[in-house]
């Protein structure tokens, strides 16, 4: 459909085993809805086409230019005022030796943004590290789930044993009104950090407490059970805080923060989800708010960052961007404007047979251009901040994104497509003002060309054990590690995957058996996990990683370690979920309340895991 085609709206796919998916017409037509484009009947079709041709043929350009340093582009007469705020007169195209950055473009009746980036980042390190669930990783001090001051006893412990890098889950924000959500893929912004990681003992105004309001601060510790119960966690910590806001110290706090502290101050009042507020407060240009509660989360994030700063302790910590916000949130509310109605989610493929539906608005390609790219800045510029690194989540969503329109299961979307030159131009410029490592999440139905682009500019792809299969071979070999990728990050697993050790045992099967989620028989389940583990049995042996007699499954797992071991990519990196014998994965898709998605803590406590055996043997394998 030609229309489909000029808003950049898919009418077919591949699915995961390279096979043509066709798109039903009725679910096209609802994605361009959400668009504002109608092509509900034939004559709206028509009509659409009409004003697409007509904006053609006016010669104009577009609101956004992002152009890579020394490249140039015809633009017509005009004045270029730089980030600096030196002016430029323009004759006919851009000057090929622009300064990085963000500038502005007068031409005619047009202001346009443009954006200068380099053309790739800097070769990343060869490292090895840890991938941290960092609510799981709890120490004796800890309240309920592990926190900052964890993070950076944990980092300065890898970074003592070798270790040169960490990744941790989203820190953002969740909506601090009760229940809290407990996934940090689904946020109420990314552009600022989950005060439930706070040591209250660390901030400064702990310190300053006289000894009686200490003690009732003490008394007030969550205490760590066997799975994490945030609101739990946030009526002690708020608790705490409030006790000792009296000896705080807070500064001005810039227009964003000050609008994400209002979002906190009327959610408290009138609920956690802004679109049954009352009408005048559903947008923040209607709201101004000045007050001591406002100051009051302000100053939470005032000693959000002053604790992450103390958590890089000698390895690069690299930050996890989740792929969208929930529509209710706080980013909700301030960016409603370049949001569309509408959910991200993923076709069905081999681990997630129904599909997809995460819940999460996604950017609308047409605002985003319209506003220079900068809401997508400034929420890159909020994770850098406090960050060595940056992985991207769905990083092919910078090249399209699996849209489900409100009401409809993940089966009936289609992917819309974005200006993946853009999107990675704005982030190439903001990681290299950053000097941060980038990490794109390229796993499922992901275009060649996502991974080549990554590649091609020195961000890293991901490299899953699991995944490791020649696809367009008819048996679908397992892949020796010799021939992965070198510019990826290799794992055994991911938050969403089985760990090492429910692998083995098949706890991925009997639990996604156990609540229904299932996409074949029981017994064809069993059978295919059965094969699978046999195969990777086979190839740990072909490795000279395992020997032809029985093995105990921690030997298995350290085998498995050895893959990443023998692998060319340039980092490789253990969860403590596998090391430790964990059957249970951190989250399991597709399912809400069915399974504690988000709330399974370690077994071990942070100095159980850095004393265990299991753990000290592989980081031998891999500091050898």
């Amino acid at each position: 459909m030609a229309l489909a085609e000029a808003h950049g709206v898919a009418t077919w796919y591949e699915d995961g085993n390279l096979e043509r998916v066709d798109v039903a017409p009725d679910v096209v037509a609802e994605v361009l809805a959400l668009l504002d484009v109608d092509a509900s009947t034939p004559e709206s079709v028509r009509a659409e086409l009409d004003r697409v041709r007509a904006r053609a043929t006016e010669n104009r350009l577009p609101p956004t230019i992002v152009l890579r340093q020394g490249a140039t582009r015809a633009v017509g007469a005009g004045v270029l005022t730089c980030e600096d705020g030196t002016s430029i007169d323009v004759d006919g195209e851009l000057p090929a030796d622009l300064p990085l950055g963000w500038h502005e473009l007068r031409v005619a009746d047009q202001v346009i943004t443009v954006v200068l980036a380099p053309p790739a980042l800097p070769e990343p390190p060869r490292a090895w590290g840890w991938m941290l669930q960092l609510y799981a990783v709890r120490s004796a001090q800890s309240w309920g789930m592990g926190d900052l001051a964890d993070l950076a006893e944990f980092t300065r412990w890898a970074a003592d044993n070798g270790a040169g890098m960490v990744l941790v889950n989203p820190l953002h924000a969740p909506n601090l009104v009760e229940p809290v959500e407990p996934s940090p893929y689904s946020p109420s912004s990314r552009q600022f950090v989950n005060p439930l990681y706070l040591r209250v003992e660390h901030t400064d105004a702990y310190a300053r407490a006289d000894a009686e309001t200490r003690a009732q601060v003490d008394s007030l510790r969550a205490p760590n059970g066997d799975r994490i119960d945030y609101d739990e966690v946030w009526r002690a910590k708020r608790a705490a805080l409030e006790l000792l806001w009296p000896f705080a110290e807070v500064a001005e706090p810039d227009s964003a923060l000050r609008a994400f502290a209002t979002f906190c101050v009327i959610a408290e009042k009138h609920g956690p989800d802004w679109r049954s507020w009352p009408e005048a407060l559903r947008h923040p240009k209607n709201v101004h708010h000045d007050d001591d509660r406002v100051r009051f989360y302000a100053w939470l994030q005032q000693l959000c960052a002053a604790q992450l700063s103390r958590a890089r302790q000698g390895v690069r910590v690299v930050h996890d961007l989740a792929v969208g916000v929930n529509p209710a949130g706080a980013d909700g509310w301030m960016l409603q404007d370049v949001l569309a109605k509408a959910s991200v989610g993923a076709p069905p493929d081999e681990f997630n047979q129904q599909g997809q539906n995460w819940g999460l608005p996604p950017w609308r390609p047409d605002r985003l251009a319209e506003q220079g790219y900068r809401p997508y800045r400034d929420v890159l510029r909020a994770v850098l901040r406090h960050a060595d690194g940056i992985r991207i989540d769905h990083v092919a969503g910078l090249w399209r994104l699996w849209w489900v329109p409100e009401g409809s299961g993940p089966e009936r979307g289609t992917y819309v497509r974005y200006d993946a030159e853009a999107m990675l131009g704005v982030l190439a410029l903001e990681a290299h003002r950053a000097n941060a490592v980038v990490i794109g999440e390229d796993l499922g139905t992901v275009e060649p060309e996502v991974t080549e682009a990554l590649h091609a500019q020195n961000m890293l792809g991901s490299t899953v054990v699991w995944f490791q299969r020649d696809h367009e071979a008819e048996d679908r070999p397992l892949i020796p590690p010799a021939s992965w990728p070198a510019n990826a990050v290799a794992s055994i697993s991911t938050h969403d995957l089985p760990t090492a050790p429910g692998f083995l045992r098949g706890e991925h099967v009997r639990v996604r058996a156990e609540i229904g989620v299932l996409g074949r028989s029981l017994a064809e389940e069993q059978a295919h996990a059965s094969a699978e583990r046999a195969d990777f049995l086979a190839l740990l042996r072909a490795e000279s990683l395992l020997g032809e007699g029985e093995a105990s499954d921690d030997e298995i797992v350290v085998a498995l370690h050895g893959l990443l071991a023998h692998s060319p990519c340039r980092v490789l990196l253990v969860s403590p979920y596998d090391v430790v014998g964990e059957l249970r994965q951190p989250n399991l898709p597709g399912t809400v309340s069915e399974y504690p998605n988000w709330r399974l803590p370690l077994p071990l406590t942070l100095p159980e895991l850095q004393a265990d055996p299991r753990v000290r043997e592989v980081m031998r394998r891999f500091k050898a």
